[in-house]
């Protein structure tokens, strides 16, 4: 299934999104390696988490002239960053991959951030996640700390690496 480039729209993501956001990312914790979540969220998890907990900013979601679901990328408060800081995550679908998805995502979370008066954005990442660490270089985060060997459910250490966007 391929998807043109110019069929994506990104939009803020709505209640009924959820279980479909929900799979999207289940899908990605089931093959594992791309993000700090190791086990499967249910619907109602996702939707507290992402949509409408208390530290939710912001919900950013691209799909396709279809509706199918591309990804989505949300913006929270992170106690252990300042309050002027959002905390970002990125999820894209696995198949079909569509080219542009993150940066049209981010464009929007960036916005949002601004509107909101945030001066940062970190995105935290595992080290042995390199598309994620690429993705993020590629919006133009910087590496600013390393918090080694976190260990994974399994025990397997893997180093977090934050990066910020300073937003001018």
């Amino acid at each position: 299934m391929s998807v043109a480039p110019n069929a994506l729209s990104v939009r803020p993501a709505r209640d009924g999104d959820a279980a479909g956001l929900c799979s999207l990312l289940n899908e990605i914790i089931a093959v594992g390696g791309t993000t700090a979540h190791e086990t499967q969220l249910t619907d109602a998890t996702f939707r507290n988490y992402f949509l409408v907990g208390e530290d939710h900013l912001s919900c950013q979601v691209a799909e396709n002239d279809d509706g199918l679901l591309l990804g989505f990328q949300s913006l929270e408060r992170n106690l252990g960053l300042p309050p002027d800081w959002g905390d970002i995550a990125t999820f894209a679908r696995l198949q079909p991959k569509v080219p542009g998805v993150g940066r049209a995502l981010f464009a929007a979370t960036l916005a949002v951030a601004r509107d909101l008066g945030l001066v940062a954005i970190n995105a935290t990442i595992r080290a042995d996640n390199t598309s994620g660490l690429g993705y993020y270089g590629k919006m133009g985060f910087q590496d600013y700390a390393v918090k080694a060997a976190v260990p994974l459910s399994d025990g397997t250490p893997v180093d977090r690496i934050s990066k910020r966007y300073l937003i001018a």
